[in-house]
């Protein structure tokens, strides 16, 4: 199945406890298409960037057979910038420059070759923007999942309400639940937002694993312990991504291959905090992805015998 991915392609600037760097490549759509490719998976990545984006990143796409038909190139322009610093726990950040450029203006186009895409991911990004995609669409894909987070919810609140009454699958952090829903319990919180319309919740709570909740069904992962944790930019998104590409590979949309996604998801995520940027995603082959997985499947597979 073909993949939409609507979201940022941008530069990042970051420091950790472990070291930092100057401009790097980012952004949510980076993210995702660099991890369904890693999966076999085709997407087509609809975003917007400067005239200051490298033609090797752009390269970097075409090579990893992502479609850049909808990618825009604006010469006058600069492409999204965003610099930060993790404290020490990396659990918690400061912003420390966000320049929109081109972003402040974006008029997302859909090329015609994925008009037709059955999975649509909504990266991070206005909600007003991420229901123009939605609009656009020659027909609604059968799968819409979203992306969104809390200043979304304090500043586009009225709107992004619209956006996730449209939507079949939303993922957000658990202090973001807490905020949409008004509950402090998870499980409350995810029922609160399947009646503004998804019917699939999943809540990420960073490296205590995540959760996904269906009517009335439950199903919790831990994230893998890691020995290195250099950067968690890009993690969530990468998550989404490895999601998204599993269900656009097994073509079933039920709960049962929603947990698995979950899992590919994660397993993905993990490689994304080893190295600064996409740098440890782009060196993933099909084998270490595999070993991945199945060291995730080790750590969540038991047997109790009363």
């Amino acid at each position: 199945m073909k993949l939409l991915v609507v979201g940022s392609v941008a530069f990042d600037a970051i420091e950790t406890p472990f070291g930092k760097t100057d401009k790097i490549l980012g952004g949510a759509a980076t993210y995702i298409g660099v991890t369904a490719s890693v999966m076999g998976v085709k997407s087509g990545i609809v975003s917007v960037v400067g005239g200051d984006f490298p033609q090797e990143h752009i390269d970097m796409f075409t090579k990893r057979d992502i479609n850049i038909e909808g990618l825009e190139v604006v010469k006058e322009g600069k492409t999204f910038f965003w610099s930060g610093k993790y404290h020490n726990d990396l659990n918690s950040r400061d912003t420390l420059a966000t320049e929109v450029n081109v972003l402040e203006n974006f008029d997302p186009k859909i090329p015609e070759s994925m008009q037709d895409a059955e999975i649509l991911l909504l990266g991070n990004l206005h909600p007003g923007v991420q229901l123009s995609v939605l609009e656009k669409m020659n027909n609604r894909p059968k799968l819409v999942i979203l992306d969104t987070m809390n200043f979304w919810m304090d500043s586009a609140m009225d709107i992004l309400m619209q956006m996730i009454a449209k939507t079949d699958v939303i993922s957000i952090n658990d202090e973001e639940a807490r905020q949409l829903s008004g509950e402090y319990s998870l499980v409350k919180a995810a029922k609160k937002i399947h009646t503004m319309g998804p019917k699939f919740v999943i809540i990420k709570k960073g490296e205590h694993g995540a959760i996904l909740f269906h009517d009335n069904k439950i199903f919790a992962i831990p994230a893998l312990p890691l020995e290195e944790v250099f950067d968690p930019t890009g993690a969530g998104d990468t998550f989404a991504g490895g999601f998204a590409a599993y269900m656009a590979k097994k073509g079933t949309f039920d709960f049962e291959t929603m947990k698995s996604a979950l899992i590919v998801g994660s397993a993905m995520a993990s490689f994304t905090v080893e190295k600064f940027g996409t740098q440890r995603i782009e060196e993933v082959t099909e084998t270490d992805m595999l070993k991945r997985i199945n060291d995730f499947k080790d750590l969540t597979t038991f047997d109790v015998k009363l």
